[in-house]
């Protein structure tokens, strides 16, 4: 079976943001500042208050700025380099997995463990917008903010990249104007701390040393989503806005999520001694520190439910031969996040950053290796992504083994089995070990599993890496001449 046809899709959007397919090459139409404004929404978290505040006040001021710059930066080179693949390609991380080292159903695995991390992460940034606003409405029992909420984000996602697009490019100025708010009445707030906040370090904590190690190690768990997530959107960007714009994409998020919201959120915690920012908000702006948690969490919930929809229509589609469209998955998204939240997941919060942080570096450095290493310097493999199944073996064991060796070496690690350093370190470790593997396993097989059938139509545009022995014949997949006439006409 092959991929679905988009617009053979019913009563759903003429774009339907192709969350099975790849963006054709005529439809990649978005600007570089209309992509990057719709990833503000994670960057916008109130959750990189809350890391920041937590990292100052155990392991000091200093060992958490060095973290958040050891963040942006490795997450930042991730973000771009997977926003560059995505946009050659027209593919998210999910359909690049297919073609990048996994097979068909290998991707499909993945894509189920993506799904999940986003509907967890979903759940968790629910919850704080749960108990922020229960601490003005107590007289509201938290299972039914939990339904209100959870409920918000399904229709806010209903019309695809183009309605989150226009409800984050809205909702930004708003969110700045509480952010500033915030700063401003925290600066004519008498500080707990006497110091300047850099200088804060709790009794018994040095820099370095294992401090900042596990400062690094709360920063893996959300840094492989950041840099992957990227990739959804990424897609849709305008060919010629691909140098530029992958960088941007790439970069910007990650210095406004870990440098800017982190730094805050450190500033913050030491002047006010306080960890939790649904806490220390309301204290500054009272019933406005409500508003701007309900606004901040709806952001970033609307981008986890999206890019969540996605991954579950890869994975259903593939292993299930299941196709009810992108809407039926946001609905099970939403629904399956405020189940998490019923059931308290909220009290798992280590664990879960724990294997989201190995599994997903993991899978990244998977993806990267392979592009750039194996398919770009070894010449491994097609010099191109293709997903469709017909075309596909069901498993490549260069990308499968690689994941599932380094994902369970990296837990264990993360788990103390390995002794204090790759404790703190484990997601580092399994993409470490998951790059290694995948350059040995490329080059045991010798790309034997990435294709099953020869493949001669693929379009020009969408060849990663040029390669004289690659054989194209140019109009029959990405931009067939008909529809680019079309394009242009309109």
């Amino acid at each position: 079976m092959g991929s679905v046809n988009v617009a053979d899709r019913g009563n759903e959007s003429h774009e339907d943001d192709y969350s099975l397919d790849k963006v054709p090459y005529g439809e990649r139409k978005m600007g570089w500042f209309s992509i990057t404004n719709i990833t503000f929404g994670i960057a916008t978290a109130i959750f990189y208050f809350q890391l920041g505040s937590v990292m100052a006040l155990q392991f000091g001021a200093v060992n958490a700025l060095i973290s958040a710059g050891y963040a942006i930066i490795v997450a930042g080179i991730m973000g771009t380099i997977i926003s560059y693949l995505s946009a050659r390609s027209g593919m998210n991380v999910n359909l690049m997995s297919r073609g990048g080292g996994f097979g068909y159903i290998g991707a499909s695995l993945t894509s189920l463990i993506y799904a999940s991390n986003f509907i967890m992460y979903c759940a968790f940034e629910g919850m704080i917008l749960v108990y922020a606003v229960h601490e003005f409405f107590p007289i509201i029992p938290v299972w039914l903010l939990i339904v209100i909420f959870g409920s918000l984000v399904i229709p806010l996602n209903w019309f695809g990249i183009k309605q989150l697009d226009k409800l984050q490019k809205w909702s930004l100025p708003i969110f700045f104007a509480f952010l500033i708010a915030a700063i401003t009445v925290a600066v004519f707030t008498t500080s707990l701390y006497e110091g300047r906040f850099w200088t804060y370090m709790p009794e018994g904590v040095q820099v370095g040393g294992t401090a900042l190690l596990l400062c690094i190690g709360m920063q893996h768990g959300i840094m492989g989503l950041t840099a992957l997530l990227a990739s959804d959107y990424a897609r849709f960007l305008k060919p010629g806005h691909i140098r530029f714009g992958s960088v941007a994409i790439g970069f910007i998020p990650q210095i406004f999520c870990y440098g800017v919201m982190g730094g805050l959120g450190i500033w913050f915690g030491v002047r006010l001694a306080e960890p939790n920012p649904g806490v220390y908000i309301v204290q500054l702006l009272g019933i406005g520190g409500a508003l701007f948690t309900m606004l901040t969490q709806v952001r970033i919930n609307v981008t986890n439910i999206y890019s969540s929809s996605l991954s579950l229509s890869n994975f259903f589609e593939n292993v299930c031969r299941f196709t009810p469209g992108r809407r039926f998955w946001i609905v099970v998204a939403g629904l399956t996040a405020m189940i998490l939240m019923l059931g308290g997941i909220v009290d798992h919060l280590d664990t879960a950053l724990t294997f989201q942080g190995v599994f997903l570096l993991a899978w990244g450095a998977v993806l990267i290796t392979d592009a750039l290493v194996v398919k770009m310097l070894l010449k491994i493999g097609p010099a191109f992504y293709e997903a469709r199944q017909e075309n596909l073996y069901k498993w490549n064991p260069v990308g499968v083994v690689s994941l599932i060796i380094a994902s369970g070496l990296g837990t264990v690690a993360a788990l103390g089995y390995m002794g204090t350093f790759l404790e703190s370190t484990a997601a580092f470790f399994a993409s470490a070990l998951a790059a290694i593997l995948t350059v040995l396993l490329a080059v045991l097989t010798k790309g034997r599993y990435y294709l099953k059938n020869e493949v001669n139509d693929i379009d020009p545009e969408d060849i990663l890496f040029e390669r004289k022995e690659q054989n194209v014949k140019p109009g029959s997949v990405g931009r067939p001449a008909a529809v680019n006439a079309e394009n242009l006409e309109k």
